[in-house]
């Protein structure tokens, strides 16, 4: 009764993995959280915002442009004696992988929640433990929550250890399963007691030290990393002696201890499951109904992975005939995973090779796992012809390729009617392209066909559409991940009737400048025939943030290729977080509106501008209220990709689902963002801009907060208190129109 007394006052709330990482975030106060949004992860920096247009918390929420550069801002932020966070998934964690052993290598704390995703490709969002076996070897401590409660506990007890032994730490977790699923736990009421327990940051190093200047990341010669490396060892060493210590003192005032590992009837056990994870309780379901049948099965698994609890695996498992360790990912190529081969490591250091090991690949991608399967798993391991190796739960495949095949290939006759009449200006040596009427443009053939998922009012496949009504020819695809690239290609199936490719945010424009070459390579060899084909990326959903410096690489190499982004305004493949293009002021789900907070604080990215500077030949905005102008682009930027170099158009695309408007009238909305000169119609022609569309001209001008009003994310900015909101976005609007007007007035401009 007397360690009862000490425990701290909980409530209980009935929450999920992912908003109990937040709320323990929200509790510890950190100062800064840079973050990426990515699936399944996503909802930790959603609730975060959410809390703090509240007014709960003081955290700094950066937005960066990509998980690279959040792992940036974590190191900065980290090296200057705060309190750091950060949350991410997948590819996310692989893209940024490579800060990683900057942020241990160097020794300064933090905490990143990763929950665990399938890493692509192909694409897939669904859980399982393939990304965070990557991190093993970077130096993290690597905490593994194996329910919303253990997010929320681990989340606390990992920055102690963290601070304790100076090493940053994960906390990861079933993408989906426990990042998603809600149960009842348990979290301190008050604040002030999970920060009582952690204690105050005393950091060793502060970059922000005046008085004592340090420089932080020496270059190091084979002498000195050595001994790095060395003492990072040291410190990990020194974190498997701590966590107990700190799970102990955890569990007085809260009554709960994870221990470095969990086990379930493995006292005599002669058949055992190693898993991790949630699928650890589906599997004591199975050993509870098998030792009711009389079978001695039991299962384990381990709270931690780096530092790995080789000592408390070993002690448990000790006295087994059989363990079958079953991997959410493989090691391809190695005969198991990345649990097999450290469960077969840890018995052959303690001399006990004569235990059989098998391993069993399942779930991967998400695919559910129930204790019938755990159930099979355990009939396998008292089979002594088993395989040593094998996957679970692959199904026959959808058949060969002619069986796949949905369309005809389009003809290059088929597809290049020559309804538009293409000349060239012999003034300015610009390209005229006339007769751009769309009822003509019907005898070209659709590229992307009807029947994708896209939802009602969607300015994707309108805008996709729209470009290719001006594109003549063969034409290759490349789309970037997003809503666009998902709604279009599920498999086994596809809307594509031309050859397409995907690959993720950070690279398209990379990617199909390796095709591009490839083709031209292959062509010069005469390994493929003579003839044109046109090279056409397609972005959109934030594609132009983390996907810029890709893009911008490919138009200073003057790569051959149309860049068309469908500016929607947010990531809305993955449930509509802020990206640089948001309008200033939206809601979204992180920019939220409340007390404390107005949604997005920061104007939107003029890509198009950004595009130009490069030099490129040819850049153009395009809206579909304009879609004669916007063929006439299309054709143009054929013209240059072919002739000079890389093309970029930028579309305003609607999202009736995240803007929160009517998708009947879309059409409307785009026209009034063009009109309010928000999304001003231009090109910029071999370093010339010239307006396409001026509403002053016609008395069309309106102010902004008319298109603002339109839609539901922007319709608080209505209300009077927020003017000076409203204001600031006028006069920035005002200010690029005023300028865009004065560089199309003069030639060299």
């Amino acid at each position: 009764m007397a360690e009862e007394n000490k425990r701290a006052p909980q409530k209980v709330l009935f929450e999920s993995g992912n908003e109990l990482a937040a709320y323990a975030a929200k509790q510890i106060n950190y100062h800064v959280m840079g973050y990426y949004p990515i699936t399944p992860s996503t909802q930790i920096a959603e609730n975060l915002d959410a809390m703090r247009a509240e007014g709960l918390h003081d955290i700094s929420l950066v937005a960066a442009e990509g998980e690279h550069s959040a792992a940036g801002i974590c190191y900065g932020a980290s090296a200057c004696g705060g309190r750091v966070f950060n949350a991410t998934s997948a590819n996310g964690l692989l893209y940024a992988l490579e800060q990683l052993p900057v942020q241990s290598g160097t020794r300064f704390p933090m905490v990143m929640n990763v929950a665990c995703r399938t890493v692509s490709g192909p694409l897939s969002i669904k859980g399982d433990h393939s990304d965070i076996m990557y991190a093993l070897n970077t130096g993290w401590i690597i905490l593994f929550a194996d329910t919303p409660q253990a997010v929320y506990d681990m989340n606390i007890c990992g920055l102690k250890l963290a601070e304790k032994v100076n090493l940053p730490v994960i906390v990861a977790f079933d993408g989906f399963f426990t990042s998603h699923q809600k149960r009842r736990c348990e979290v301190f009421e008050f604040d002030e007691n999970v920060r009582e327990f952690i204690g105050e940051r005393k950091p060793e190093v502060d970059l922000l030290d005046m008085e004592h200047p340090v420089t932080i990341g020496s270059y190091m010669n084979e002498p000195d990393i050595i001994n790095n490396k060395y003492q990072l060892h040291q410190a990990m060493k020194l974190a498997a002696s701590w966590l107990p210590t700190i799970y102990e003192e955890y569990e007085k005032i809260s009554g709960r201890n994870y221990g470095l590992v969990r086990e379930c009837q493995m006292a005599d056990a002669q058949t055992a499951i190693f898993i991790l994870g949630s699928a650890y309780h589906t599997a004591r379901a199975a050993v509870h109904k098998l030792r009711s049948e009389g079978k001695r099965a039991g299962v384990f698994t381990a709270s931690v992975l780096r530092p790995f609890p080789a000592k408390a695996l070993y002690e448990i498992c000790k006295n087994v005939k059989t363990v079958i360790v079953a991997d959410r990912q493989d090691s391809y190529g190695a005969g198991g995973g990345n649990m097999t081969l450290e469960i077969k490591a840890m018995l052959q250091s303690f001399g006990r090779g004569d235990i059989r090991v098998l391993s069993r690949i399942y779930g991967l991608g998400g695919k559910d796992f129930y204790a019938s399967d755990a159930e099979a798993l355990f009939m396998e391991g008292e089979n002594p012809d088993a395989k040593a190796f094998d996957y679970v739960g692959i199904t026959p495949g959808h058949g060969g390729r002619e069986e796949m095949k949905y369309y005809e290939p389009l003809t290059k006759a088929v597809s290049s009617p020559e309804i538009l009449k293409r000349s060239v200006n012999p003034e300015n040596g610009h390209l005229l392209v006339e007769n751009a009427r769309i009822s003509d443009l019907t005898a070209m053939p659709k590229r992307l066909s009807p029947g994708h998922g896209a939802c009602p009012g969607c300015g994707i496949p309108v805008n996709v559409n729209l470009l290719l009504k001006g594109i003549e020819g063969h034409v290759v695809l490349l789309f970037q991940t997003g809503c666009g690239m998902v709604v279009t290609t599920g498999y086994p199936k596809t809307c594509f009737k031309v050859p397409y490719i995907h690959n993720l945010f950070q690279n398209g424009a990379a990617t199909l400048s390796g095709v591009v070459e490839m083709f031209h390579q292959r062509q010069k060899r005469r390994e493929f025939p003579a003839g044109d084909i046109t090279f056409i990326m397609v972005s959109g959903d934030g594609g132009m943030d983390i996907g810029l410096g890709s893009a911008i690489g490919a138009a200073l190499r003057g790569s051959h290729l149309i860049l068309l982004e469908y500016d929607n305004g947010g990531y809305m493949n993955t449930g509509y977080q802020l990206s640089y293009s948001t309008p200033k002021g939206a809601r979204s789900s992180t920019s939220h509106v409340g007390p404390a907070q107005y949604g997005k604080t920061f104007f939107h990215k003029d890509t198009a501008a950004i595009m130009a500077a490069t030099g490129m030949p040819y850049v153009a905005t395009a809206a579909e209220s304009n879609p004669a102008d916007f063929v006439r682009k299309a054709a143009k930027a054929q013209f240059y990709a072919k002739s000079e170099g890389m093309a970029y158009i930028r579309c305003l695309s609607a999202c009736p689902l995240n803007w929160s408007d009517k998708p009947q009238e879309e059409r409307k909305v785009i026209g009034k963002a063009v009109d309010c000169c928000y999304f001003p119609l231009y090109e910029v022609e071999k370093g010339q801009t010239n307006l396409s569309y001026n509403p002053e001209t016609g008395n069309k001008k309106a102010p902004v907060l008319d298109w603002l009003a339109m839609m539901g994310r922007t319709k608080h900015l209505v209300s009077p208190a927020y003017k000076e909101v409203t204001d600031s976005i006028q006069k920035e609007v005002d200010r690029r129109w005023e300028r865009l007007k004065a560089l199309s007035e003069h030639p060299l401009l």
